[in-house]
């Protein structure tokens, strides 16, 4: 039976708590990497799972039929992102990192292909919360372009799947033109 049938027997049953149990349970590692590649940091990644799984509790039994459960709950999940990024105590604190700490990193470094991969790190952590959650649900956890849209959408911010393939090409191309310019692509 998949995750989607016991899930919707469960709630069938009036048995959220087992419903929302099921899902983190079974969600709940690959949640946690999504939220991590998101918003780069494991502290705030951390307080974003556990408002996605105090959410999933709470609001279980709104899940519809319409979605697969994996979209609502990556759904779920970039709503708790986009909390704890927005939060203003987030906004205000300072990262230990310096330039001259981040310079020791690089020196340090040895190989090319770290060096190289440090620089796309790098781009990636340039980029908006809304960009590197589109490169994070296409290409880390492989999600269609309707579920990405359905997901997208459910923060608020309406898109089509058309839409975010557009935007997709262009941020490969942002990417590909700023790798060129740190020489990472030739």
């Amino acid at each position: 039976m998949s995750l989607d049938a016991q899930v919707q027997e469960l709630l069938g049953a009036n048995r959220e708590t087992a419903a929302a149990s099921e899902v983190i349970r079974s969600l709940g590692p690959r949640v946690r990497g999504y939220l991590r590649a998101v918003l780069r940091d494991d502290d705030d990644a951390e307080d974003a799972f556990s408002l996605f799984s105090e959410w999933t509790w709470k609001s279980i039994g709104t899940l519809r039929d319409a979605s697969s459960l994996r979209t609502w709950a990556y759904g779920v999940a970039w709503h708790a992102a986009r909390r704890v990024r927005e939060d203003p105590y987030r906004r205000r604190r300072e990262r230990l990192a310096t330039k001259d700490a981040s310079r020791l990193a690089k020196e340090t470094t040895r190989s090319s292909r770290r060096r190289k991969g440090a620089q796309l790190d790098e781009i990636r952590a340039s980029l908006d919360t809304d960009d590197q959650n589109l490169l994070v649900l296409r290409l880390d956890q492989s999600l269609e372009w309707e579920e990405i849209a359905q997901i997208v959408s459910a923060s608020g911010t309406p898109a089509t799947a058309a839409a975010l393939r557009k935007r997709f090409e262009r941020l490969k191309e942002r990417i590909g033109t700023l790798a060129r310019e740190r020489g990472i692509l030739d």
